[in-house]
Formats: structure tokens, C-alpha cells, sequence
């Protein structure tokens, strides 16, 4: 097969391979962290969770950290990346240490909030530059096949990562801090993986004669470079299409996924560590879902086109959400988890592609935190419209079929597109 050719041919390239072994212990510990925080203010056998409760817990989060999104990309255009993910790992391994701290001295919810936060506002910095370096590692021929293996690597390794977490706080219901060091030792595995790579290899590219500005000057310069690659980025109406879409689709999967964290928490088992379970099997069953997407994307987009194969995953995610997930039982929603993941992680090869190829490198970094701050905006207006339809147990239909008829939307107006441009 064209796909397996293609990805031998990537294995073989020493810089992919360093770059990929970075994105996977990176993520790996983004998955053990991100398990550790929602267990910790979900599943505690302490903390009576309500769908506000989570709504709230990823606007602290989630929304303080878009706002450094501009920043980062700003500063990503300048800055070496192979450098923001030595740093930026290191810096993220001793912040996770302190977050298990503070987990063991019981310290108020918002010191937990602002440490936790502290992880993920660096996180906004190497995963941006993961996939703006991702160009300079792989010929534009197999940017496709790329993508599929690069990001979805990714999330499979977070699902890994998030799964030996499940298994340690199942085993263990007390583990939370011991969790955390786990992540925070897989950071560092990460910073010492990026020293492989070359330091000037991963970009930016500057043209000649140009300075590379400080970094005071960088974020003096945000409000203008931002308005700069918003406007490269309107210029580049594939890439803008697709991001809208994504966003949109983020939307839904957000929403779905905060009420998975009530069935699981409340519907389907009588205690924390039951539902604790079912949602770790969900999410497994969620990353089978990306790994078919990787194995797929390539031959569909070259066969339907990028924005046609993210339509076709909305269209799909639309007739085949509300027909497994009303029945509001554990093995239908895990057929709709395999779905969304399918759904979602194909849209999202595909619109890393068409950004990375229909985008200027020069803008990038730019348009790639632009691109996380709407994935970050979108899951948390999820999770709040959410706190508004969902029941105690989680059991929303109306949900449900709004989530369906937003991704029919998203296809149908993604159709539209496609044919007034062919």
C-alpha cells in the first residue's frame, strides 16, 4: 500500500524520527497529567461533581492560557523551536513536581488551579511547535501521510499515557501526586530526547538580513503580528475553511465529552472507581478511533480532497451520534466514542495539512496558536452550554440532537464550499 510505503520512507529519516520521539513522550505525559487533574477534581471520592463543577474546571484551565496563544505564536516565529521544546519540557517537568506537591498538602482548589494551569500555558508553546516544525523534517510529497503518523502518534500516545494513569489511580485511589510524577518524569524524557535534534534545524526561516528580535520586542510586537497572520491566514481560504470547521466539530466533541464524564461518573456505576474504569475503556476506545483515522486520512483526502474528507467526518459524526448515543448505554456510547474519534481525529489530519501546506512558514507559528485558541475556546463554550442542558446523570437527548444537527451544518456548508470553488 502507497500509505505503508510512505511511512517506512518517514521511519527512516533520522530528524522525523527525533521530532516524533519528542511529540510522543511529550504528549505521553500530557495524557498521564491531564488524567491525574480529572481524576483529581472529578472521580475524588470527596468532591460531589456536577456538569457545572466541570465546566468551570476547564474555563480555569483552558481559557487563562488562549489568551497566551497570540504570545506564542508571536514568539514562535522567533524563537529556535528546538530550543521551546528542550525548555519548555524541563520547565514543564518541574511544574507538574509542584502540582503533586501541592496535591499532597490538600491546599485550596485555586493554588491547585494556578499550578495546573502553569503546565498547560507551556504546553500552548511545544505543541504549536511540534507541528510548525513538522515541514522542515518532511518533503511536501509526503506532508499527508506525515500528518496522519505525526499528530495521531501523538494522541495515541496521550491515550497510552492517559491509560497507565487510569490503571495507577485505580490501583490506587490515592495516587493522584504519584501520577503526576509520572508525568513530570515523561517531560523530562522529552527534553532530553529534543537535544538529538540540531539546533537551527526545525526553523523559523527568516529571510536574508532580517534580525532575530528579543523577546521583549516579540511580545511588543504581538497585537500587529497577530493582525498580520490573521490576515495571511484570510488570504489562505482553505486553511481558514477548515479551521472553521474543526472548530466547530471541537464544539461538539467537547460537549459529548463532558457528558460522557457524568454517565460514567453517576449512570453507570455506583462508585468513583467503576466510572472511573468505564471512562478510561471509553477513551481507549476513542484512540482506536484515531489510529483508524491515521491509516485512512491519506487514501480519502487523496481521493476526496482535504475539505471533502473532513465533510464527509462531520456528515458521519451527524447520523451516527444521535443513532448510538439516545440509547444512553455504556456499549452503544462506546461505538459513538470510536466514531468521534475517527471523525475528529481525520478532520483534524486534515486540517493540519492544508494549514502547514497553504500557510507561509513565516506565519506558522502564528496560525498554529490561533488554531489552539479556538480548539481551547470551542471546548470550554462546550463545556459551559453543556452545564446548561445536562442532568445530574448526564442524560440529555436534546443535547444530543443539537451536537447532531451542528455537525450536519458543518458539512453541508463545507459542501457548498467545495462546489463554489470547483
Amino acid at each position: 500500500m502507497p500509505v505503508v510505503r510512505d511511512l517506512r520512507v518517514l521511519l527512516r529519516l533520522r530528524d522525523f524520527r527525533n521530532l516524533l520521539a519528542v511529540r510522543l513522550l511529550s504528549q505521553a505525559a500530557d495524557g498521564v497529567y491531564q488524567v491525574a487533574l480529572a481524576t483529581y477534581v472529578v472521580f475524588s471520592p470527596e468532591k460531589q461533581t456536577s456538569p457545572t463543577a466541570i465546566a468551570s474546571a476547564m474555563a480555569v484551565l483552558l481559557l487563562p492560557y488562549s489568551a497566551i496563544g497570540p504570545f506564542a505564536g508571536v514568539l514562535l516565529d522567533r524563537w529556535r523551536r528546538r530550543q521551546v521544546f528542550l525548555f519548555g519540557n524541563l520547565l514543564r517537568a518541574f511544574l507538574a513536581c509542584v502540582t503533586g506537591v501541592l496535591i499532597v498538602a490538600h491546599v485550596p482548589d485555586w493554588l491547585f488551579y494556578a499550578s495546573a494551569l502553569s503546565v498547560t500555558a507551556v504546553n500552548r508553546f511545544v505543541l504549536a511547535g511540534l507541528s510548525a516544525a513538522l515541514p522542515h523534517v518532511v518533503d511536501s510529497g509526503r506532508l499527508v501521510t506525515a500528518n496522519a503518523l505525526f499528530p495521531t502518534a501523538g494522541t495515541l500516545a496521550a491515550t497510552a499515557g492517559g491509560g497507565l494513569a487510569f490503571l495507577v489511580r485505580v490501583l490506587d485511589s490515592g495516587s493522584d501526586a504519584l501520577v503526576v510524577l509520572l508525568g513530570a518524569a515523561l517531560y523530562l524524557c522529552s527534553a532530553l530526547v529534543s537535544l538529538r535534534l540540531a539546533v537551527g534545524l526545525l526553523g523559523p526561516d527568516h529571510p536574508p538580513g532580517r534580525t532575530h528580535p528579543s523577546v521583549g520586542e516579540g511580545i511588543a510586537l504581538t497585537a500587529r503580528g497577530m493582525a498580520e497572520g490573521l490576515r495571511h491566514l484570510a488570504s489562505r481560504r482553505e486553511a481558514a475553511q477548515a479551521l472553521t470547521a474543526m472548530t466547530a466539530m471541537r464544539f461538539c466533541y467537547g460537549a459529548l465529552f463532558v457528558m460522557l464524564l457524568m454517565l460514567c461518573r453517576y449512570a453507570w456505576s455506583d462508585n468513583e472507581s467503576d466510572g472511573l474504569a468505564l471512562l478510561g475503556v471509553a477513551i481507549g476506545v476513542s484512540g482506536a478511533g484515531f489510529f483508524t483515522a491515521a491509516v485512512v486520512t491519506p487514501w480519502l483526502v487523496g481521493r476526496l480532497g482535504a475539505l471533502g474528507w473532513i465533510a464527509l467526518c462531520s456528515a458521519s459524526a451527524a447520523v451516527l451520534v444521535p443513532a448510538l448515543g439516545l440509547f444512553f448505554a455504556p456499549g452503544p456510547m462506546l461505538a459513538a466514542a470510536f466514531v468521534l474519534g475517527l471523525a475528529t481525529q481525520g478532520a483534524k489530519i486534515s486540517t493540519d495539512t492544508v494549514v502547514q501546506s497553504r500557510v507561509d512558514d513565516e506565519y506558522r507559528g502564528r496560525v498554529f496558536s490561533v488554531y489552539d485558541v479556538l480548539f481551547n475556546i470551542a471546548f470550554v463554550s462546550a463545556a459551559a452550554v453543556a452545564s446548561l442542558m445536562l442532568p445530574a446523570d448526564g442524560r440529555s437527548a436534546p443535547l444530543i440532537l443539537c451536537v447532531a444537527v451542528l455537525y450536519a451544518a458543518t458539512a453541508v456548508l463545507l459542501r457548498r464550499q467545495i462546489r463554489r470553488f470547483t
